[in-house]
């Protein structure tokens, strides 16, 4: 016969309790039904009126109910206890279980809820019954993350130790849950963000890098770091100062920051500052007011106020004269202006995106840019890298000309490896700009259904880039001309050069191309004689040339190279007009300055090619003036 002993019954119910808390807390990851309905069970096998759970806020760190039984919404929300406050903060900072036997008789007990106390929850408050106080904490291995607390109505034989011991056991298994639901949920998140971050970068992930524009071509490594930070930047509103050469595309950068930002369906004004002058510049940014000028019939409203709510593109902003530059500092710091002709201050929400090709940091120096105009339009800086420094974009750039080419003209035109080999390797001082046009220009003009490499102008010494990088308007006619023989001597003949390559312009030669003439196996004889000035003796040391020598020292006759081919004729030590100047640097300013700074009239007159001329200047860092 099985013993019905009161001890044996409590142990039986005690397993059967825990049997249940092990199943509930095990079944689901949902953490708040989970332990309303472990706290159900507790209060529903052991006879617990009140139940309830109380954990750490993430935010402010205060105590607050997560889960109870037998309280209401409002005794709920009045739940709230500092750390170290009455007995739940006291149990929650020492991780020590407390049991007041009486809480009508304990001054350390604070019923914030107010359901725990005598009177609480319908309970009569003189109705003789003692109320217990049963607090455990809630503990793991990294520390309490919570408080387990009930309520006892002491009647006949109840044994505080032996719920204060089931209490603890549901406390362990009820932290090990939350842990795990804390875990989970981190994880969960975590997750979350990443597979957020990998979709996005695959929506924008162009074929061979991370990032791309809807407007803009560029797969190499420096155009992806430029798209990077468009990407970065794009959202914020602060000022972008567009940096680069003529012709790379800083509109249309400016654009995609635009269309990227938060003001996308707002107005994208741009205004050219160099083409227009100062007053004309101020009437076209900042509207006038009716009968503020000769031909003001009417008020007009500027740039700025066109662009409100959405972005305004400076470019040239270089080029603006110093005393509207005052002018424009004054809208970029308090984003409000005067129309010309009027008084009345107008506001504007506007986001400021500057471009420029000028060397501002140079201009600042020398007192022809303001200081503070340029930190304030210099917040976030974007180098975009010239086409000669990214010639991975190239064939990208090409079969976008070529298709739009096709579509407006109804042809079917193709590139050949040949000719594409030829756009590659040109040094493109115009950079995309340059490029298209000599797509259009070579797609219009070729036979057939094929761009070959012979198809370019380049290939017949006719390449447009040339003749507008070395030569001036004033000075094309003359440049043509054979240069006059110098008063005494005669005009030693320049040797034969195979046709130059496409690339060669002002800066010398293509980037990819150095030293083409030694790997082609051509081998030209320099002057015959060699070119002396007056004063000068020719030497025959100079009829011993090595190809492809491109040593910067001077070599056992004392003549310095300046090129992989040939040399500079040796000069006289006297500086006149008649006589250069000694050393190489001193030359080649001399020559520059004596025809005005052209390239092709100065390799004239220093009896070598302009190729040549160009590889000099950039070996001694001269900057070509341009005029």
């Amino acid at each position: 016969m099985l013993d019905r002993s009161p001890m044996n019954e409590r142990s039986h119910l005690e397993l059967i309790t825990i049997y249940e808390l092990c199943r509930i807390l095990g079944g689901s990851l949902d953490i708040g039904r989970t332990f309303r309905a472990a706290l159900n069970v507790l209060s529903t096998h052991i006879d617990l009126p009140r139940i309830m759970i109380v954990q750490a806020d993430a935010e402010d760190g205060l105590l607050r109910v997560q889960a109870s039984t037998g309280l209401s919404r409002e005794q709920e929300a009045r739940g709230v206890w500092h750390a170290g406050e009455g007995v739940i903060g006291h149990v929650f900072h020492s991780a020590m279980p407390v049991v007041v036997p009486d809480v009508g008789q304990a001054p350390e007990f604070i019923d914030r809820t107010g359901a725990f106390g005598p009177g609480g929850q319908g309970d009569e408050p003189d109705d003789g019954v003692m109320r217990a106080f049963v607090v455990v904490p809630m503990k793991t291995e990294q520390g309490v993350v919570g408080v387990l607390a009930a309520q006892r109505l002491v009647q006949g034989a109840a044994r505080l130790a032996d719920d204060q011991r089931l209490l603890t056991m549901a406390a362990t298994l009820m932290a090990q849950a939350a842990t795990l639901h804390d875990a989970v949920r981190d994880e969960h998140q975590r997750l979350q963000q990443e597979t957020t971050r990998l979709r996005k970068a695959l929506r924008h992930e162009p074929p061979r890098g991370r990032y791309s524009l809807d407007n803009v071509i560029g797969v190499s490594r420096p155009m992806q770091q430029v798209f990077e930070e468009v990407h970065q930047a794009a959202p914020s509103r602060a000022t972008v100062l567009l940096r680069g050469e003529s012709g790379t595309g800083k509109e249309a950068i400016a654009r995609a920051i635009h269309f990227l930002s938060p003001r996308k369906d707002g107005p994208f004004i741009k205004v050219n500052c160099a083409a227009l002058t100062e007053s004309l510049l101020e009437s076209e940014l900042f509207g006038h007011e009716k009968g503020a000028f000769t031909g003001a019939v009417g008020e007009r409203k500027g740039r700025f106020e066109l662009a409100h709510g959405g972005t305004l593109f400076l470019d040239e902003i270089g080029d603006v004269s110093p005393g509207f530059q005052a002018k424009l500092l004054r809208v970029l710091q308090e984003r409000e202006f005067e129309r010309v002709g009027g008084s009345r201050p107008v506001k504007v929400d506007v986001r400021l995106i500057c471009a420029t090709n000028r060397d501002l940091e140079k201009m600042v120096q020398r007192g022809e840019y303001r200081a503070d105009l340029y930190y304030r339009i210099n917040v976030v800086s974007i180098f975009l890298p010239p086409l000669r420094e990214r010639r991975a974009d190239i064939p990208a750039l090409v079969g976008h000309f070529i298709d739009r080419f096709n579509k407006e003209n109804r042809r079917a035109l193709k590139v050949t490896p040949e000719a594409m080999k030829v756009l590659t390797r040109c040094y493109w001082p115009g950079n995309v700009r340059e490029l298209e046009n000599c797509i259009e220009r070579t797609a219009t003009m070729v036979q057939g259904e094929h761009i070959r490499d012979l198809s370019f102008p380049c290939k017949h010494n006719r390449c447009l880039t040339q003749t507008l990088h070395f030569l001036d308007k004033a000075d094309a006619v003359a440049a043509v001309m054979p240069a006059p023989e110098p008063a005494g001597l005669p005009m030693p003949r320049a040797p034969q050069r195979p046709p130059a390559a496409v690339g060669d312009t002002a800066s010398g030669r293509g980037a990819d191309d150095l030293g083409g003439a030694a790997r082609s196996g051509w081998t030209g004889a320099p002057a015959h004689g060699g070119a002396s000035w007056p004063g000068g003796a020719a030497s025959d040391a100079d009829d011993d040339l090595s190809i492809g020598d491109d040593d910067d020292g001077p070599d056992a006759d004392g003549v310095t190279r300046i090129g992989p081919t040939e040399r500079l004729p040796p000069v006289p030590r006297q500086f006149s007009a008649a006589r250069p100047p000694d050393s190489e640097r001193d030359r080649l300013i001399w020559a520059m300055e004596q025809c005005g700074w052209v390239q092709a009239k100065a390799a004239r007159l220093l009896k070598i090619t302009p190729r040549q001329l160009g590889y000099a200047l950039q070996k001694h860092h001269i900057e070509v003036r341009k005029f």
